[in-house]
């Protein structure tokens, strides 16, 4: 059901309206009808946009704040990896004993890394140092 509505408009959209309708195939109350449509279409979705904006920004903050914090492990990581790798002596090829309680060694590493990481513990979680031992 289409309802009549009489509206003011200024001159110059008057004006462009007509240009508009001039065409083959326009109508003034369908162009209209489209363009108030397509308008009030767009303001709830501006809303929404909105409110996704604070969410997508509040997102990329924490994203930057995640980056630069892996970036600095993996830093501290290379460098205490360069400077093992240039204080220690290495194995001789034939001490088979040193090489197997190097082997044992990094499995017990492997395995506690996957301990801490499936009960959720941290490893750089220092106790309080205001809490009581009991």
């Amino acid at each position: 059901m289409k309802v009549r509505q009489n509206l003011y408009i200024d001159r110059k959209i008057s004006d462009a309206l007509e240009a508009l309708a001039s065409k083959p195939g326009g109508n003034k109350s369908r162009l209209v009808n489209d363009a108030l449509a397509d308008w009030l279409g767009r303001q709830g979705k501006r809303e929404v946009d909105d409110l996704l904006k604070l969410r997508l920004d509040r997102m990329s903050r924490e994203i930057g704040l995640a980056r630069r914090d892996i970036e600095v492990l993996l830093e501290s990581l290379a460098l205490f990896v360069r400077y093992q790798l240039l204080v220690t002596a290495p194995l001789p090829e034939a001490d088979k004993a040193a090489l197997a309680v190097g082997m044992d060694r990094f499995e017990k590493f492997v395995g506690q890394v996957g301990r801490q990481l499936a009960t959720g513990r941290k490893t750089f979680t220092a106790p309080d140092p205001w809490e009581t031992a009991s």
